[in-house]
């Protein structure tokens, strides 16, 4: 799937995710991986003026639902079932790119690991590996 695909096929099957004003994109797609914006918006600051940790896994988590979307096609029911995450240093008060990589896909399982950055900067804030589980194709 494209990055277009995914963004259509996202928004027709989980519309709930952009409640509130969209803040999630997709930069891009490739074989294995994808590279996704969450804009910098309020409901995704901590007390502290930082991006909150939930935020950020939940962007490492998109980064892999559409790095495994592109590259399975439209599965809506492939689901998270594992997710580890290391904070490593405090985000910038902007945007965030989370790069996923794809290390292992499988018939069942996919995993992957995700970069999380502040827009702007080239230092990793922090790091996520995912397991997601891929539904028989029956």
């Amino acid at each position: 799937m494209t990055a277009r695909d995914v963004e259509a096929f996202l928004d027709s099957e989980f519309p709930q995710m952009q409640h509130g004003g969209k803040s999630y994109g997709i930069e891009s797609v490739r074989p294995f991986g994808a590279v996704v914006r969450m804009d910098f918006h309020d409901k995704h600051v901590r007390p502290g003026g930082t991006i909150s940790g939930p935020a950020m896994m939940g962007l490492a988590d998109y980064a892999m639902y559409v790095a495994l979307l592109s590259n399975i096609g439209p599965v809506a029911l492939a689901v998270t079932t594992n997710l580890s995450i290391n904070f490593l240093r405090r985000p910038a008060p902007v945007d965030m790119l989370a790069d996923c990589t794809i290390i292992k896909l499988g018939k069942r399982l996919a995993v992957g690991e995700v970069a999380l950055f502040s827009d702007g900067s080239d230092e990793m804030v922090s790091h996520a590996v995912l397991t997601y589980s891929i539904p028989d194709s029956k």
